[in-house]
């Protein structure tokens, strides 16, 4: 590892890159994240930071304010001294863990949203969404934090809820809005699956630094090549399908009893007999060879036999 070359934390380098995509003009979107980065409340401060919406994973075990509570306000100013301005909690006013919050909403608060089409059907699950204020550290400072959903799941048959995410997207969101942007990190999971198995990413077993990052930087390159690739091919749902055409005045198919029996100028060689009258006559064969070949034909068959 280069000398230069200092430790980071995986929130503190993925802060880093999003803000040089933005510089390089990349479009801004959405920030989506599982609770490795979600649970770590600088990140997603500094995601907001840079003016962009976040729906990240948290832990069960994340301190929420439930809809509307929050901390206490900063003590009285006793008269000496400078005026107290910090955030209070006390023993019987504390923010619950967001597993706690979650299984506590009332059954009305859960809903079943469908988000996507899987391999075996839609995929859908029950989920609920309320507002709340995260409590992290909020007794250091001098205001609440801002509201922010908090987006839970609960899938049928489990005793408890299973995932948990807080999001800055707008407030008028609605529940679906949410789950279809907190489930598009299966798009990243893919992703990760395809560099590892496909494209060999997983493959390095080097130990040098300069070589690890010039394999993952080809690996990353030839993804992205095959993934500009398959955007120049529309979704199968996007084709359009072309009508029936339709038939023709007097059409006959081929081998009907009522078609006449015209002659091909680019098969036959010799114009075809013209058909019995008959519906139910057979097919009249059609000589391929032309009428002064048939003879000597016929002849150098009986020669070698």
């Amino acid at each position: 590892m280069p000398e230069e070359v200092g430790f980071r934390a995986k929130p503190a380098i993925a802060l880093d890159q999003i803000g040089r995509a933005l510089a390089d003009g990349v479009p801004p979107g959405v920030v989506v994240t599982d609770a490795g980065y979600g649970s770590d409340t600088d990140f997603r401060d500094g995601v907001t930071a840079l003016g962009l919406a976040y729906v990240a994973g948290i832990l069960g075990t994340t301190g929420l304010w439930p809809p509307g509570a929050g901390p206490l306000p900063a003590a009285p100013w006793g008269g000496k001294g400078r005026p107290p301005k910090r955030l209070r909690r006390d023993p019987e006013h504390q923010p619950p863990a967001a597993g706690t919050l979650a299984a506590g909403l009332p059954a009305g608060a859960w809903r079943t949203v469908t988000w996507r089409e899987g391999t075996a059907g839609p995929l859908s699950s029950r989920f609920a969404a309320v507002r709340v204020r995260p409590a992290h550290d909020d007794f250091r400072l001098s205001e609440p934090r801002a509201e922010e959903w908090f987006l839970a799941e609960w899938p049928e048959g489990e005793s408890e809820p299973t995932k948990y995410w807080l999001s800055t997207l707008p407030e008028a969101s609605t529940p679906e809005e949410l789950v279809a942007a907190a489930k598009l990190r299966w798009r990243v999971e893919r992703d990760y699956e395809e560099l590892k198995q496909e494209l060999g990413l997983g493959h390095f077993e080097g130990r040098g630094w300069r070589g690890f990052h010039h394999h993952a930087s080809l690996c990353i390159a030839a993804y992205a090549f095959l993934a500009a690739e398959r955007c120049r091919f529309s979704p199968p749902g996007w084709r359009p399908r072309p009508g029936t055409p339709e038939r023709p005045a007097g059409y006959r198919p081929r081998g009907s009893a009522r078609a006449p029996g015209a002659a091909q100028s680019r098969v036959d060689r010799d114009p075809a007999p013209a058909p019995r009258r008959r519906a139910d006559a057979p097919a009249a064969p059609v000589p391929l060879l032309p009428a002064d070949l048939r003879a000597t034909a016929h002849a150098r068959q009986l020669m070698t036999r």
